[in-house]
């Protein structure tokens, strides 16, 4: 233990100086990550971190899903519901059916049951390299979006089918019959105890008496519970959490207070950025005895690669086949929907785009390690192979695709105008305009009889008047703390009533209620 602490903390320490570097290269960090974890690899003497493959899942997959989905904009989720749910569902099924048949044709050794395997795993495009590529150009959030959308819930489809890949590897059977109703108790069953679980939890949150420290402990514990609950009645704890975090995180405003939010989100956001660069690094370290197992079994490096290649370019192929599919039933069965673009040319060039968008990453790491190492008393078949395969398609994936999709974007100017996108800045400023007006108004109607003589409330009320013209933050004092974040409490219902406008970011609307906690904080050290 005493070796292995301080190996550790030199492990998170190189992630922060990794993601520094990135942000300065205006690279994703989880592209610098996987070439580290290669590099490490490299490195003699280094201590063996094991991690028990029945506790992967546990430790690593519900505070990512829970944090993914309290990041997404439900709203948006909402609107393009059809095409989220295509490519999280319908694509998923359609590439890891492609890999299994790719694969059993052309890997010896490699079963239907196998394959499906392996295309469970690698078939997820992750949701954090995605959004890590984003931050460096300039899309549609409506784009945006729904590759986040598909990326919360195609870990859950893309889970489900490497769950009943292993039980037809273990048994030699696959009953469809049986696997259809396991399958909708899976999705309807961990969706119903998330929402169950989530619902107690807000309850909980609003009626004890908690601060900001213990509201943000029990955020960290609670996925973990969910996804633990769903798993012990063998349905979907993906699906739990997922649901779960998706409600709580409509609430947020209703069960945490603007302490709770501010300080939980930093914590958060720490969290699952040590979670994902660890999960990078751990598969780095087991390369050389994964490279080991593989020799073992009489396959070369070169061959191993070579089949990595090979699942790179189905998962490749398989997106962008579904992408054009999707955009030919979207013209003929919904036209009214479809992507909007300026010219022909450039909306049958947008599938293209969003094709290569597949990334992938800890997800399908986590996955590929959850692999038992023995089955029925022996050796799990192919187990190194299918590790080496994984960790080949992230590279692949993170390097080719993840570096050359800033560049298509801002080359081609693809996304200009699609999606009817608002003028971010224009929306920002009515937003805040608005803002000025309403609690102008409302305190003029809520305070109107105490103002004569009431010398305070006229002063905020001439204060709150100016702010409409021009922002003035320069006075506050105990006498008025009390109005002014009833005030505040106000703007966040305005807030969430403009928020139903679809023409209106979500975004923009998070960044300003965000502001507003900080304002409500920033009244208590005054």
């Amino acid at each position: 233990m005493h070796t292995l602490l301080p190996f550790l903390l030199a492990m998170i320490a190189a992630i922060v100086l990794l993601n520094m570097w990135a942000t300065k290269l205006k690279i994703a960090y989880p592209i610098l990550l996987v070439i580290a974890g290669l590099a490490i690899s490299f490195i003699p003497g280094l201590p063996t971190v094991k991690i028990d493959p029945d506790l992967i899942f546990f430790i690593f997959l519900p505070p990512l899903l829970f944090e993914a989905s309290w990041s997404i904009s439900f709203k948006e989720m909402k609107k393009w519901w059809r095409i989220i749910g295509s490519f999280a569902f319908l694509v998923v099924f359609f590439t890891a059916l492609s890999v299994a048949l790719v694969t059993n044709y052309l890997i010896p050794g490699f079963t239907i049951a196998i394959g499906f395997l392996l295309g469970g795993i690698v078939s997820p495009p992750d949701a954090v390299s995605t959004g890590a590529i984003m931050k460096f150009v300039k899309i549609p959030r409506s784009t945006s979006a729904i590759l986040e959308g598909e990326s919360l819930l195609n870990d859950a489809s893309s889970l489900i089918i490497f769950r009943f890949a292993l039980v037809a590897v273990g048994t030699g059977q696959f009953v469809w019959h049986e696997a259809a109703g396991s399958f909708i108790w899976m999705v309807l069953g961990g969706a119903a105890i998330g929402l169950l679980l989530a619902w107690i939890f807000v309850q909980a949150h609003k009626r004890l008496p908690t601060d900001a420290p213990s509201d943000i402990a029990l955020t960290l514990i609670e996925p973990y519970f969910m996804y633990w609950v769903a798993e012990q009645v063998h349905s979907s704890g993906v699906m739990a959490v997922v649901c779960g975090g998706l409600y709580m995180s409509a609430k947020r405003l209703v069960f945490l207070n603007s302490a709770s939010r501010i300080k939980g989100f930093s914590v958060w956001e720490s969290f699952v950025f040590i979670l994902n660069g660890v999960v990078f690094m751990i598969i780095g370290l087991e390369l050389p005895e994964i490279v080991g197992g593989i020799r073992s079994e009489g396959i070369s490096l070169g061959t191993a690669i070579n089949y990595g290649l090979l699942v790179t370019a189905v998962l490749i192929g398989a997106r962008m086949i579904s992408s054009y599919a999707a955009l030919v039933a979207t013209t003929i069965f919904r036209p009214s929907v479809r992507p909007h673009a300026s010219s022909r040319v450039r909306r049958w060039m947008m599938p293209l785009l969003l094709g290569w968008t597949g990334m992938r990453g800890v997800v399908s790491l986590a996955a590929a390690l959850a692999i038992p190492v023995t089955l029925n008393g022996a050796a799990f078949p192919h187990r190194n192979l299918i590790l080496f395969i994984t960790f080949v398609v992230i590279l692949l994936t993170l390097l080719i695709q993840g570096l050359t999709l800033p560049y298509f974007i801002k080359r081609t100017h693809f996304f200009d105008g699609v999606f009817g996108l608002e003028n971010e800045e224009a929306t920002r400023l009515k937003m805040k305009q608005g803002l000025k007006q309403h609690v102008y108004q409302e305190l003029k109607n809520k305070y109107e009889n105490g103002l004569q003589g009431n010398e305070k409330i006229a002063k905020i009320l001439k204060q709150w008047e100016e702010r409409a013209k021009a922002a003035d933050d320069s006075w506050m004092n105990d006498d008025t703390k009390t109005i002014f974040v009833e005030l505040l409490d106000s703007q966040r219902e305005y807030l969430v009533e403009l928020n139903k406008d679809p023409k209106i970011d979500e975004e923009i609307i998070r960044q300003q209620l965000y502001q507003i906690d900080l304002e409500e904080e920033r009244l208590k050290i005054i």
